[in-house]
């Protein structure tokens, strides 16, 4: 009979017969001697078990078989005790975690503040929409068509649109702050820089994705474009911040706008720093599409699902963004 039966079967009488307290202690104890007699960690066990019926089988409430699944919560570094390889079962589903709660958090709630962000800017700026591109007189394209703020209904907003971007800018940089705090205390700063080898391993993530190069390069929490990129994106949203504090307030906060060559230099920055994060952004939706629905739960649960094959050194992932 296996563990997790054993302690199915364990749970489900507990679960009709014991009052809550002595049950809750009965698990702890059964937890604990898994753990210390056969010297693996019993959280895979316990995830199992926990979803085993007392007859051994894993069923959802509504009567569907779903398949067995370890829960590995050990870091990259092999710290922690799992289930060693062997002894799980051929093509056994395991769910791994890559995106940690706060990470997460933090994702999501960057995420509704920057679109306030940029449509807020977007009404501010459309009271002196200056820059364009071209070369010399011959303009190529206005940033933005007259068609492109009566669409949106951008136009005549200038005094919303401040009060929006004047409030939402503070949360956008506590949120900021907390996620760079959050990845220096922790370290998770490590997985985001890019190494001496990300340029060389970047381009072969690009050829990779146009499937003009067959063979993926190595990775890992995330591939060196990613990290390239995600570095490049934490440097222009601080950018952004400084900028944008040097328009807000030039002259309480001068000589800030002097980092940029006074006001209009300040002025300038903040936008191309804006149209170049909100191109990533645009690049990273499509990329997240691409990738198919478990990198997308990946960052809703924070875990990846694997399957170990035998004779697999790694793990495949079903998940993780290319």
């Amino acid at each position: 009979m296996s563990e997790a039966t054993v302690y199915a079967r364990l749970a489900h009488r507990s679960a009709l017969d014991t009052p809550s307290d002595e049950r809750s202690d009965r698990i702890r104890a059964f937890r604990s001697s898994l753990g210390a007699v056969e010297g693996v960690g019993s959280r895979n066990v316990w995830e199992r078990g926990r979803n085993t019926g007392p007859d051994g089988s894993t069923a959802t409430p509504d009567g569907h078989t779903v398949a067995d699944m370890s829960i590995d919560t050990n870091t990259a570094d092999g710290s922690g005790a799992a289930l060693a390889s062997e002894d799980r079962p051929p093509d056994e589903p395991v769910a791994r975690l890559v995106h940690p709660r706060a990470i997460r958090w933090l994702h999501w709630i960057n995420f509704p503040l920057l679109m306030i962000m940029i449509w807020s800017g977007l009404r501010i700026y459309w009271a002196e929409d200056v820059y364009a591109l071209g070369i010399g007189s011959w303009q190529w394209f206005a940033f933005f068509p007259d068609a492109v703020y009566e669409t949106l209904e951008l136009d005549r907003r200038l005094a919303r649109g401040m009060a929006f971007h004047f409030t939402f800018a503070w949360l956008f940089v506590i949120n900021g702050a907390i996620y760079t705090t959050y990845l220096l205390a922790t370290k998770e700063w490590r997985h985001i820089l890019p190494d001496r080898h990300a340029a060389k391993e970047a381009k072969d993530v690009v050829l990779h994705d146009l499937h003009i190069k067959k063979q993926m390069p190595p990775q890992g929490k995330y591939n060196a474009a990613q990290r390239i990129s995600y570095t490049a994106v934490l440097v222009m949203a601080a950018i952004i911040v400084v900028s944008g504090f040097a328009i807000y307030k030039p002259t309480q906060l001068y000589p800030l706008p002097l980092l940029f060559g006074g006001y209009q230099g300040a002025r300038l920055v903040h936008f191309w720093m804006t149209i170049g994060l909100s191109l990533f952004f645009l690049v990273h939706v499509l990329q997240v599409l691409r990738s198919g629905w478990g990198n997308f739960r990946s960052m809703v649960t924070g875990y990846v699902i694997e399957r170990r094959s035998p004779g697999d050194v790694q793990p495949r992932s079903e998940g993780e963004t290319p």
